[in-house]
């Protein structure tokens, strides 16, 4: 991301379901979806790891100029299948600012699980799935940094209010 330029989740996101890559928004937007209040600078995705899917992830990364965050930008990495492939959770940055690709998240479910009980959400007419506050909550316990934690906590009142809300309306 371009110093002095604002953070956008909106188009890696619009990115991502424009190819079609079979993936789940996690962490902060997922959260903030359910109600969460804390701010986020990056987007963090799960993924499907078929070789058609990681195809498709790779081009949508390269139309973003990713490159691995924290490495030179001439560091012999070659942003493909193969390399999606042989690792599992990649840390980038685009042109838009990070983004984070995890088919391993720490605390989730099997890939397939995560997005059978996803939320589906609608980012300027795309369907997009989003982490059931249950994952997310299991996901950022198993991150266990202090601010994970704070997250956790705020996840399950939001958690609570919402089933209490259900209960209600099933009256």
């Amino acid at each position: 991301m371009a110093a002095g330029a604002e953070y956008d989740p909106i188009p890696p996101i619009l990115a991502l379901a424009d190819a079609t890559v079979d993936f789940v928004v996690i962490g902060g937007i997922a959260g903030q979806l359910h109600g969460s209040a804390r701010l986020t600078f990056d987007v963090d995705v799960a993924y499907e790891r078929s070789d058609a899917n990681l195809e498709k992830l790779a081009s949508v990364l390269r139309s973003l100029d990713a490159h691995l965050r924290g490495a030179p930008r001439d560091a012999p990495f070659q942003l493909d299948a193969r390399s999606l492939k042989a690792g599992g959770n990649f840390t980038f940055e685009t042109h838009y600012g990070s983004v984070d690709i995890l088919a391993f998240p720490a605390g989730a479910p099997p890939y397939e699980k995560l997005r059978s009980d996803a939320i589906v959400g609608d980012v300027r007419g795309r369907r997009v799935l989003y982490a059931s506050i249950d994952h997310l909550i299991a996901m950022k316990e198993a991150a266990a940094r202090p601010k994970d934690k704070t997250d956790a906590m705020e996840l399950k009142v939001l958690a609570d209010e919402i089933r209490r809300r259900e209960a209600e309306g099933k009256r």
